[in-house]
């Protein structure tokens, strides 16, 4: 099965999730509305489309100016030896979206992380907190709004008791 009839068989079966397709280096590209990426990818994971892997999320910062972030999910199909990446655009102002965490066990560090550097939230995450800085960190790094001189505050050591 090529690209094309894998791409009209992802379009009829989500119908309206589904905002746009193209393509990246011979890899199918799908973007789907935010409110609609947990339902998607469920889909996609169960036959007849067979996404079993979640290789990777991260998130894009477009200019501020946009208002926008773009989360970016990678899938891979075992089956169909086929890649697919999944795009979905939240407003910067308020970005959140359903957790994976349910369907991919590795979704719960890919959000985390996620929501460390750049603020995405994920409604229904077990334990959404920071993971590559620590409590107490202002801002999130990867946000083209972050002020790159800003100092952060200093954490107490622990006494060697």
């Amino acid at each position: 099965m090529g690209p094309e009839t894998l791409i009209e068989e992802i379009r009829a079966g989500l119908g309206d999730a589904v905002e746009s397709v193209s393509d990246s280096h011979g890899d199918p590209v799908i973007a789907v509305k935010a409110d609609s990426v947990r339902p998607v990818l469920a889909a996609l994971r169960g036959a007849p489309f067979d996404y079993a892997v979640l290789l990777d999320l991260t998130c894009v910062d477009f200019a501020a100016g946009e208002g926008r972030l773009e989360l970016v999910y990678h899938l891979y199909s075992l089956s169909r030896n086929v890649r697919l990446r999944i795009n979905a655009s939240v407003p910067a102002a308020d970005p959140a979206v359903a957790s994976l965490v349910g369907l991919w066990k590795n979704a719960d560090w890919l959000e985390r992380e996620v929501f460390d550097m750049f603020g995405v939230r994920f409604d229904g995450h077990p334990y959404l907190r920071r993971l590559l800085t620590y409590e107490g960190f202002e801002g999130h790094p990867l946000l083209k709004t972050y002020p790159w001189r800003l100092a952060q505050p200093r954490i107490p050591l622990k006494d060697d008791e």
